[in-house]
């Protein structure tokens, strides 16, 4: 497979030929939703259950492992000149060469501890900028042509100057609206046309307006919107490139029930490229997924009454005598 046939695709977004954009329907209500976050009053003698350690059943959670987009000349532009973020030069803008360096490091790290192994699914923004970072960093090794697999990213996609990466043994990429930056009013927020890919709603970017910037309870109501749909995904181990208001806005709902140092390593501002692994927890019932790994016990059956319990039977019985 030659590197001409993917040509047709649009700029850098349409070098990302092997990534799925997903369909999932997406809204904007003024109104942030009632989230119904669940947290103990138990407690115990000399101790508060609300600061100690949590038990939840494994099939009813899920790993989620958090990257934020490495180094985008739009984050140079803009440390320079906050003016700049409002830049056409910078519309849906690129990594850096330090930005590909991050990337480099963190798909070394992701290597060496293990979690390239047992990531599912990759989950990306639909910005290049993510899409180079998610591929970069998850994305098979260098792509040889003769390889019966498309590309996930062509030679030099997105001024990158780097080789083409394959899709070969890495997990499927799909890009989702819903992670996307905060919208509006800054072009580098703004993602290309999508001209091959029609099942998301619209090829252009009717999503980004160019005089109102979304509102920090919009990006909120995006997030849990999001983190729902994640549980219609039957992979327990997801990997989410996004963006740095997605990311902190999102994550900033959780912790409340935690030690303060705990919410802290939740709800702060992620560097570039950093990875953050957490567990999103089901505490009402949104998912419908069975254990795998649970076994019912008393097989074959016998006589196997719990001690505690053959107590309280025996107890009972003597008192109804």
């Amino acid at each position: 497979m030659t590197q001409s046939k993917w040509e047709k695709w649009k700029r850098g977004i349409s070098n990302m030929p092997n990534i799925v954009y997903s369909s999932v329907p997406f809204s904007n209500p003024k109104k942030p939703i009632q989230l119904r976050l669940c947290c103990t009053s138990a407690s115990l003698s000399g101790m508060d259950i609300t600061t100690g350690p949590g038990l939840y059943p494994l099939h009813r959670c899920k790993t989620l492992h958090l990257v934020r987009h490495a180094q985008g000349v739009h984050n140079v532009a803009g440390e320079k000149d906050f003016s700049n973020y409002l830049s056409e030069e910078f519309f849906d803008a690129h990594l850096t060469p330090l930005g590909w360096q991050q990337v480099d490091n963190l798909r070394k790290h992701v290597h060496e501890s293990g979690l390239s192994k047992k990531i599912e699914l990759v989950i990306v923004s639909p910005l290049l900028r993510t899409m180079q970072t998610a591929v970069g960093v998850f994305g098979g090794e260098g792509y040889k042509d003769g390889i019966d697999v498309p590309p996930l990213m062509v030679e030099n996609a997105g001024k990158s100057n780097r080789p083409a990466i394959s899709s070969l043994n890495c997990p499927p990429f799909v890009a989702v609206e819903l992670c996307r930056e905060h919208l509006g009013v800054h072009p580098c927020d703004r993602r290309k046309s999508i001209s091959e890919y029609r099942p998301i709603d619209s090829d252009e970017d009717n999503l980004w307006e160019s005089n109102s910037r979304e509102k920090n309870e919009e990006i909120v109501t995006r997030g849990m919107k999001f983190l729902n749909w994640l549980w219609t995904r039957e992979e327990r181990e997801i990997a989410v490139v996004s963006h740095s208001s997605f990311l902190y806005q999102t994550l900033s709902v959780f912790g409340n029930d935690c030690h303060p140092s705990v919410k802290s390593e939740i709800c702060t501002h992620f560097a570039n490229c950093e990875l953050r692994s957490v567990v999103l927890v089901d505490r009402c019932m949104l998912g419908s997924d069975r254990a795998t790994t649970n076994y019912p016990g008393k097989i074959p059956s016998g006589l196997d009454l719990p001690s505690d319990v053959a107590d309280e039977k025996l107890s009972n019985d003597g008192a109804g005598n």
